[in-house]
């Protein structure tokens, strides 16, 4: 399972190069059920395995000039802020028996990998809705770019994404990239950029924000953040050969699979 594992790896880094989004989805599923790693420990493992794969794909994107820093800041800070209060917060809160009904019990593992199950099929939805999202998004930012940045509501999405990055240790892209096109008014690789820079931030600070309270396995860590790493840069030299829209229906199937069979093995296994 270990060498499906580091495959599974390298996918997350290719997703995210190829798409700018969507890859940070699998971590979570590749550590608990691949990786056996127990699914509270894995959101923190995640956090760091998203961080540095995005962070390093940020750098590319900032040298040519594809990040609204101004956006990053009021995007990002109320997000990093959502991130730490969560894992500080909400997850102890979370009891190991969230609800039962006779003999069906809902622990605290079957909740957040069924919040991110969820959020997968969310995802899925989005990724196949529509598979020219790139040219339709572009066109609408073109329109809008005239109108007042409503930055309440870039501040409110930025929370919102924060608490499901702390919850569940998936970066959101599929979350903050239409945010930054439709609100932030963003054109799409702007967008795509930023994002990733912000995933990276408010990734790394919830990880570093209470790595030294638990006992980590950093070779585990280090080398599956390798493999994405890996995935990242193949995907980020495929994406000038490849559009990354053709695949994002691909992905979008992928990911709505995962999200199901998640659902089943968790409450219906």
């Amino acid at each position: 399972m270990e060498v499906l594992g580091y495959v599974a790896s390298v996918a997350i880094g290719l997703a995210l190069g190829l798409i700018g989004g969507g890859g940070s989805i699998l971590t979570l599923p590749v550590l608990v059920y691949l990786f056996g790693v127990p699914v509270v420990l894995a959101t923190t493992y995640s956090l760091f395995v998203v961080g540095i794969t995005a962070l390093i794909g940020s750098i590319s994107f900032y040298k040519q000039k594809l990040i609204d820093i101004r956006i990053f800041f009021v995007f990002g800070i109320p997000s990093i802020i959502a991130v730490f209060l969560t894992r500080l917060y909400l997850v102890p809160l979370i009891p190991e028996v969230v609800f039962r009904i006779g003999t069906f019990v809902v622990t605290k593992d079957m909740f957040i990998m069924g919040v991110f199950a969820t959020l997968m099929i969310g995802a899925a939805y989005g990724m196949l809705r529509s598979t020219n999202q790139k040219e339709t998004a572009e066109k609408a930012t073109a329109s809008l770019v005239a109108q007042k940045i409503n930055y309440s509501l870039v501040l409110l999405e930025g929370t919102v994404v924060g608490g499901v990055t702390g919850l569940v240790g998936a970066g959101g892209g599929f979350l903050i990239i239409p945010a930054l096109v439709f609100i932030g008014k963003l054109p799409m690789k702007v967008a795509v950029g930023t994002s990733l820079l912000i995933i990276a931030a408010k990734s790394l600070f919830g990880f570093f924000a209470e790595f030294s309270e638990i006992a980590i396995d950093w070779v585990l860590l280090v080398i599956v953040s390798l493999f994405a790493v890996l995935g990242m840069f193949i995907g980020t030299l495929l994406s000038k050969r490849i559009e990354g829209e053709k695949l994002k229906p691909i992905f979008g199937w992928f990911t709505l699979v995962m999200g199901m069979y998640i659902l089943i093995k968790e409450f219906f296994n």
